[in-house]
């Protein structure tokens, strides 16, 4: 499994980055069955930076506090069945690792949903990387159902890190 975490602020949380995002990595592509290694970037930003990326890349001229690119186009969500047909597309040459996608977090709204959801920073930034590893698996929230599958999931990941509110 490789990760790269890039940083375009000055930003120092209680934890490790890199710690935290190996361990929800491990954790999400273990409980999704994922066959194969996997290799995922991370750009941690702040406001004004990912108000930037949200509008240029889906034409949102707003803040967010986390974004999702996938690299796989998924039938299903954790369908790899896709990637079995032709793997070279969907893996780094370098690495020979499959490329999930990247992951944009808002470091800014990272401290603030968690005092405003009344939990740990490890926590809300453990939250939003699981939830966009979900994303790059393919799952989505758009309808109550699929939301209710994703948040289910996301739970229970960070149950098992034992991360709580």
């Amino acid at each position: 499994m490789t990760f790269y975490v890039d940083k375009e602020i000055e930003v120092s949380f209680p934890f490790s980055e890199e710690e935290i995002l190996q361990k929800v990595m491990c954790e999400v592509l273990e409980s999704e069955g994922c066959p194969y290694e996997a290799e995922v970037n991370l750009l941690i930003t702040d406001a004004e930076g990912i108000r930037v990326y949200n509008r240029e890349y889906r034409d949102i001229d707003r803040e967010t506090d986390v974004l999702s690119f996938p690299a796989v186009d998924y039938e299903q969500p954790s369908d790899f069945s896709l990637m079995e047909e032709d793997i070279s597309c969907y893996v780094n040459p370098d690495t020979q690792e499959l490329m999930l996608g990247d992951i944009i977090l808002n470091a800014d709204r990272v401290v603030a949903q968690a005092e405003e959801y009344g939990h740990s920073i490890l926590r809300e930034f453990a939250f939003l990387l699981t939830h966009s590893m979900f994303h790059l698996l393919g799952y989505d929230h758009m309808v109550e159902e699929e939301e209710k599958v994703m948040f289910a999931k996301q739970e229970e990941i960070l149950k098992h890190l034992d991360i709580l509110r």
